[in-house]
């Protein structure tokens, strides 16, 4: 299986500290070294980095760790390719265009049948199960919104339902944005964490690097972070449950399921 990291912060934020936890686990601590990538936000562009090869060993990451470029969304993926050769284009997370803002997507799981979703005219490029059902979701939003859509919270909903009509074919974690909103959906396994004054010190799991967040922060920041595992040994995550979807924008939860959340330390 692959991992997921994203983030939706209320001023832009840098990703190094949790990037930094995220890539001790592709090829170093986990066994993702199928690739790696991540995208950026600023405003409604966007920046992304991917290398092919474990990101434990890639200088691409390595720069990324290094060079605190600062986004208020982001998603990354580090893969255990099961669908899809090892390659550039099948590495997420993968962007695409429509209704004037670029989508990025990532998913951990694997699909059954996925070369039989219709994705109309947005193709895949590579050959993973994982782009196959990214191309449908945004036909689907193609073919239901002949316009730029006017309420967005719907089109999230919309996204809810086809995402638990794919968990019929198999696993489906996935992590979705369009520059404002971040949107998780969890089927097996998801976690998050959103910060805020007073803010205290983290240590990430994988690695022994512990930050203050109150030395990098303003009092009204707030920064959510979600993942497949907790990256931190002393917080609190909040665990999703199978089929639950939470939506953020600016750090800010802006809906929840009905499902309970369940608390890890």
């Amino acid at each position: 299986m692959c991992e997921l990291l994203g983030m939706s912060a209320n001023v832009p934020t840098d990703i190094c500290f949790s990037f930094t936890g995220l890539i001790q686990r592709g090829g170093g601590t986990g066994p993702h070294k199928d690739g790696w990538g991540i995208t950026l936000y600023e405003g409604y562009g966007y920046r992304t980095f991917k290398d092919s090869q474990a990101c434990f060993h890639s200088p691409i990451a390595r720069f990324i760790q290094d060079y605190p470029i600062k986004s208020r969304t982001v998603i990354s993926h580090i893969r255990q390719a099961n669908t899809g050769s090892v390659s550039l284009e099948n590495t997420h997370p993968f962007t695409r265009a429509l209704f004037g803002r670029y989508w990025t997507y990532a998913h951990n799981g694997q699909l059954k049948d996925y070369e039989q979703l219709d994705t109309g005219a947005i193709t895949p490029i590579g050959n993973t199960d994982s782009e196959y059902a990214f191309c449908w979701i945004l036909s689907q939003l193609s073919q239901r919104y002949h316009s730029i859509p006017k309420c967005w919270s719907s089109v999230f909903y919309f996204i809810e339902e086809l995402s638990t009509q794919l968990t019929k074919s198999g696993i489906f974690n996935m992590l979705l944005s369009d520059g404002e909103y971040l949107m998780a959906f969890c089927a097996t396994k998801l976690f998050w964490i959103t910060r805020r004054a007073p803010f205290g010190k983290a240590t990430l799991l994988d690695q022994d690097i512990e930050v203050d967040f109150q030395q990098q922060t303003n009092s009204d920041d707030v920064v959510t972070v979600i993942t497949t595992e907790p990256l931190t040994t002393n917080e609190t995550w909040n665990k999703m449950m199978p089929r639950e979807c939470l939506l953020f924008r600016f750090g800010e939860s802006t809906r929840a399921s009905s499902k309970q959340k369940v608390l890890i330390s």
